[in-house]
């Protein structure tokens, strides 16, 4: 082949044919906009407006684009984004640390280029999966700025007038331009250039495309990685300081929801989820169009309505806006309708094709799908089944996967009595912790079939807010009976249980971006049914199921005599009685049963699986829709037990679930669980929290910082997971140790 015609057949690195589709459908968008609300999008401000807003979150687009064309993710970035600029306000502001400009910024600096790190060793060095150490260190972030704000808004516009240079950043120039759409442009270019004729470029695109290919060309592929995280966090670490020039201030919401945002910006540009294909032009497009889509949703339709003062009718002017949490339902199906462009429309070429087939020429030939060079076997937790076998005595007990749980379970329960011994000794205290264990444990209960078929759910705690939402909504809206109102909570639950099995087995996604669209999908329908509003106030036959079985009695006239019986009664609350019943069923069939074997075998190697005979598709639908079920479970009684709704029900529950789950014993990678390992992670995930928020001589911790503690449990857990269980570290070291103990005895000899 001639040079000439080698060099028409290479891909295009900075700009192709997507690129030019994706300004032909902003400009489409923005004329729509322009046509349905004339008064902001049919002015310049709109535009400047658009480019501006754009600017910050294309910056975070150019660094999240090396990390997709790895083959991996960044769930953190809207954390980093917004703790940045939260810590620089602390730094900054004469009622915190009152530093100066350069100090602040270089300390910002640094904890973007630490956070960055510690992603990267931790997925790459360390070998936790990637979306569970970034979607960790984001839950962690976030618990960092509501820490650090306390919950309220920080400003310094009298401070800011010292350091003109750096907050003239936030403005607009003697161009008319705002400089963030300048500073953008410079990433961009310096990204787009990186990317495409550096060797950092071809390095992250081999890393991507086959990174047991790349490593057998002496690519130093675990660096890459690094690399591609440290420029994610930098990127983050730029827009978050540009936010806190623009706006001379932080607010708690800062980042929140920023990575959905980004990953769906940088999906509609053209890179693909799998690896090994992106460009930063395409990703700083897509930036743009989410963001303006984003306006056109948060901005109305103008409206005119008429009021009546007194006797007068006065026509006025309003909008009509969309309900609250419309536009996170929008961004998590944006999300995964993006994911869904790559495999379906860009490896099948369905424009070229089309293109061709109404010109009448042959097809283009079809993009290579490969993945890797070879493949080795992926049964996971074989070293840890290998060492419960040949254990004796009491090490047998202790070799157990979840045997760990169980004994931090009763650590942690001694150290409560040991603390507050009047609080914990009580029995309707205990009972009122037990009640909060409930609630976790349901969702533990799906979960733990979930990750034993190898996948993950990150929309439980969504679920349960849905689930909860909507029997709220016939309950109170609509007046409902407890039965209708159930039946309806059940539906939608298991509605967003079908679209998780759907998306993650029949359309062949990754369980965790089906389930993280379905996270924000589902909490925002949730605020949506309720208006953003906490709903209360209806009839206390539904209310029954959480109440303690001496309370149902009662409702029902039946009184009983004074006794052990009664006392009981006082304290065992139904829905923790449904809870063991649900526990010890799907414990069963988990461990006795043909089917929970499946699970087993789907997870640790879905393709010796699927060569025995193995319906695994199968396996993991029913495990993603169980986990739906009982996270709707977990939303009714929810409602129930607190006889009201708040749309912030089961916020960080998918971080207690995993961790639960992974404490318990279960493998990140699927293979195993346990029901009994399972229960016992949410007892010690319930006794930690129980534990934090004790009283202990007037000191508690706050709820925000408990969260962090959570998180950081979490990574703990699964580590210990990789390295202890299934890597055997310890065991390694040992036998190490006793070979050079041996090796002097035999020179002596």
């Amino acid at each position: 082949m001639t040079a000439e015609a080698l060099a028409r057949r290479l891909p295009p690195q900075l700009v192709g044919g997507w690129e030019m589709g994706l300004l032909a459908l902003l400009a489409l968008i923005y004329l729509g906009g322009a046509v349905v609300n004339p008064t902001f999008f049919g002015s310049s401000e709109a535009f400047h407006a658009l480019l501006r807003d754009t600017s910050r979150v294309a910056i975070i687009a150019v660094g999240m684009t090396f990390v997709i064309i790895n083959k991996d993710l960044d769930l953190s970035v809207g954390s980093i984004y917004g703790l940045v600029a939260v810590v620089f306000a602390r730094l900054f502001a004469p009622s915190f640390a009152n530093l100066d400009i350069v100090t602040s910024v270089i300390v910002c600096v640094l904890l973007g280029v630490v956070i960055g790190f510690v992603n990267g060793v931790l997925v790459t060095i360390l070998k936790v999966p990637a979306f569970i150490a970034t979607l960790t260190t984001l839950l962690i972030g976030r618990g960092f700025v509501l820490a650090l704000t306390h919950g309220q808004a920080i400003y310094y516009p009298g401070k800011a007038k010292e350091a003109p240079t750096f907050f003239h950043l936030g403005e607009t120039n003697l161009f008319g331009f705002n400089n963030q759409i300048e500073i953008f442009a410079v990433v961009a270019v310096i990204g787009a250039y990186v990317l495409a004729n550096t060797r950092w470029g071809y390095e992250t695109f081999a890393t991507g495309g086959n990174e047991q290919a790349a490593v057998y060309a002496g690519i130093p592929t675990n660096w890459v990685r690094i690399r591609a995280y440290l420029l994610s966090s930098l990127c983050a670490t730029v827009a978050g300081l540009l936010s806190a020039a623009q706006d001379k201030g932080v607010t708690p919401l800062y980042g929140v929801s920023g990575e959905l945002t980004v990953i769906a910006a940088v999906i509609i540009g053209g890179a693909s989820i799998l690896g090994g294909r992106g460009r930063v032009a395409g990703s700083c497009l897509g930036a743009m169009l989410v963001v303006l889509l984003d306006k056109v949703l948060r901005e109305g339709l103008p409206i005119t309505r008429t009021i009546k003062i007194g006797e007068e009718e006065v026509t006025v002017n309003a909008v009509y806006s969309l309900p609250v949490g419309a536009v996170p339902v929008f961004l998590g199906l944006l999300l995964v309708v993006a994911v869904l462009i790559e495999p379906y429309l860009i490896r099948r070429q369905v424009a070229a094709r089309l293109w061709a087939w109404l010109r009448g020429k042959p097809p283009p030939p079809a993009f290579e799908i490969g993945g890797v060079a070879l493949e080795g076997v992926v049964t996971k937790g074989a070293m840890a089944t290998d060492i419960a076998l040949s254990a004796t005595g009491f090490g047998k007990l202790l070799a157990r996967r979840d045997a760990l749980a169980v004994i931090l379970t009763v650590v942690l329960w001694l150290t409560g009595l040991f603390l507050r011994p009047d609080y914990w000794w009580n029995l309707s205290n205990t009972f009122a912790i037990l009640l909060n264990y409930t609630e976790l444990a349901l969702i533990t209960v799906g979960l733990t079939y979930v990750i034993a078929a190898g996948d993950i759910d990150l929309s439980v705690g969504a679920v349960l807010a849905l689930a909860g939402s909507a029997a709220a909504y016939f309950l109170k809206v609509l007046g409902a009976d407890p039965v209708t109102a159930i039946a309806m909570g059940l539906l939608a639950g298991m509605i967003a249980g079908l679209v998780n099995a759907i998306v993650a087995v029949g359309l062949k996604l990754p369980a965790f971006i089906a389930t993280l669209g379905m996270f924000y999908i589902a909490r925002g329908l949730a605020a949506w049914f309720v208006a953003g509003q906490q709903l209360t106030g209806w009839s206390e036959g539904y209310n029954l199921l959480g109440r303690k079985v001496n309370d149902i009695l009662l409702h029902f006239g039946i009184v009983l005599p004074d006794g052990i019986l009664k006392t009981v009664a006082e304290v065992v609350s139904v829905q923790t009685i449904w809870m063991v019943l649900v526990a010890l069923l799907a414990g069963i069939v988990l461990a006795y049963t043909p089917f929970g074997q499946k699970v087993y075998a789907t997870g640790g190697n879905v393709r010796a699986a699927a060569y025995a005979g193995i319906n695994t598709n199968r396996a993991r639908f029913i495990a993603l829709m169980l986990s739906a079920l009982c996270a709707t479970m977990a939303g009714l009684i929810n409602v129930a037990y607190f006889r009201s709704f708040n749309p912030v029900a089961g916020q960080f529950r998918e971080l207690d679930a995993i961790a639960s789950v992974i404490i318990g014993g279960g493998s990140i990678f699927g293979g195993y669980g346990t029901m009994l390992g399972s229960l016992a992670g949410a007892a010690v995930i319930t006794l930690v929290r129980a534990l934090l928020q004790l009283n202990v001589q007037g000191f508690s911790m706050p709820q925000h910082w408990i969260n962090v503690f959570i998180g950081i449990i979490l990574i703990a857990a699964v580590l210990i997971d990789i390295w202890v269980r299934q890597a055997n570290i310890f065991g390694r070291l040992r036998a190490r140790l006793a070979r050079r103990a041996r090796t002097p005895e035999t020179t002596h000899a």
